[in-house]
């Protein structure tokens, strides 16, 4: 179920880690920057408001033609038309999520272990969200990060098995130690407080682009 899908600057957007910014105008700024992903990641609000807040967002993000899931909440993807969900191992199943969705919704999931790689169903999914890869204060960690070594085993497993599936980084991920993330085997970051807590939003997602774009090209 693999789709060409650009996952260089996967931008998370929460409004616990927002930076005092409306999630909508974040959620501009960082497309603006050249966020190729946009996530919408909201573990408080009620249901009804998550929903207008997704629409508000799949609407900003029309211009800049990024795509745009939703973090667990397939029911909200759904209501508010967004392009796809990412699913943890706790949320919805694959299997059901793209029953619900569709064969055109992008699904993505996270993966921390080797073994998570090797039983995920990697022909129901779009992309592979690997990590924890460093520590974070964006979301609690029950398990230790799995550093650039980790997210390399974990993508070579999954690439054993589906060797065009995308992976993404995620946790702990900023301009500092994003080209590690890279050279590990990512095609791309997750980046929440690196991007949400900057001064300014809009050039550091420019300046992460420009980082993963040149650890790309060095790793050909």
């Amino acid at each position: 179920m693999v789709k060409p899908l650009d996952l260089r600057l996967n931008a998370i957007v929460d409004p616990e880690r927002a930076g005092g910014r409306d999630v909508v105008e974040l959620a501009r700024l960082v497309a603006q920057g050249g966020a190729t992903l946009v996530q919408l990641r909201d573990k408080k609000s009620d249901t009804r408001p998550m929903i207008e807040a997704a629409r508000a967002i799949k609407a900003v993000l029309a211009p800049f033609a990024v795509p745009f899931v939703v973090n667990d909440r397939v029911d909200v993807a759904l209501a508010a038309q967004a392009d796809g969900v990412h699913i943890g191992p706790d949320d919805m199943a694959p299997e059901d999520a793209r029953a619900l969705l569709g064969p055109n919704a992008i699904i993505g999931v996270s993966i921390k272990s080797v073994e998570a790689a090797e039983a995920v169903p990697v022909g129901l999914i779009d992309y592979a969200g690997v990590g924890g890869v460093y520590a974070t204060l964006s979301k609690e960690q029950n398990s230790p990060p799995i550093a650039p070594q980790g997210l390399a085993r974990v993508a070579a497993a999954l690439r054993r098995r589906a060797p065009k599936l995308p992976i993404v980084g995620i946790a702990g991920i900023d301009a500092g130690n994003a080209s590690a993330v890279i050279a590990a085997g990512a095609d791309g970051v997750a980046v929440i407080s690196a991007l949400s807590l900057a001064p300014d939003p809009a050039a550091a997602a420019r300046t992460l682009r420009d980082i993963v774009d040149g650890a790309l090209a060095r790793r050909g």
